[in-house]
């Protein structure tokens, strides 16, 4: 085995759970999460001799991982539930069931770009790696999660 392949292999073992977090985010059941994963680690796998290191290796994951899942949910025409693999979710789901639905529904009604900016904002990934794995500034990063909060907060409202 190549040493290149070797490190790409370490690499994706090491932070699978970006992957993972990003199809749960864009599909609904086990087979679509399956094969986008499939999916996203092709892409990766193409795009990791182009990697220069400009940015921290998951930033690159993540930007790779939610443009291919958003260009194969634009390819489906379909919309999808998520479930976002965050510490809000877990406190909802396990204490409040129906809180954690409300929200599970509202979020479904974003974009598919307001999704993730919503599941890197739960994560409690600063603005600039926000910015750097979404490809906007900073500034841009915080204008369009609070127009998405407020968004969410009428959603929940009218709930």
């Amino acid at each position: 085995m190549k040493q290149e392949e070797k490190e790409f292999l370490d690499q994706i073992d090491l932070h699978q759970n970006i992957v993972h977090k990003v199809c749960r985010m864009y599909t609904n059941n086990k087979d679509d999460h399956d094969d986008l994963f499939q999916e996203i680690l092709l892409q990766l796998w193409q795009a990791y001799p182009r990697f220069k290191g400009n940015s921290k290796l998951t930033t690159w994951m993540y930007r790779v991982a939610l443009y291919t899942a958003i260009s194969r949910n634009k390819k489906k025409q379909r919309l999808v539930s998520e479930s976002i693999d965050s510490k809000a979710y877990e406190y909802y789901e396990n204490h409040d069931p129906y809180r954690y639905e409300n929200l599970r529904m509202a979020i479904s009604t974003l974009s598919e770009t307001d999704k993730a900016l919503v599941m890197l904002y739960l994560e409690e990934k600063p603005y600039k790696e926000i910015a750097d794995i979404m490809g906007l500034t900073e500034t841009n990063v915080g204008v369009r999660l609070n127009r998405v909060k407020k968004k969410l907060k009428e959603i929940l409202v009218i709930r």
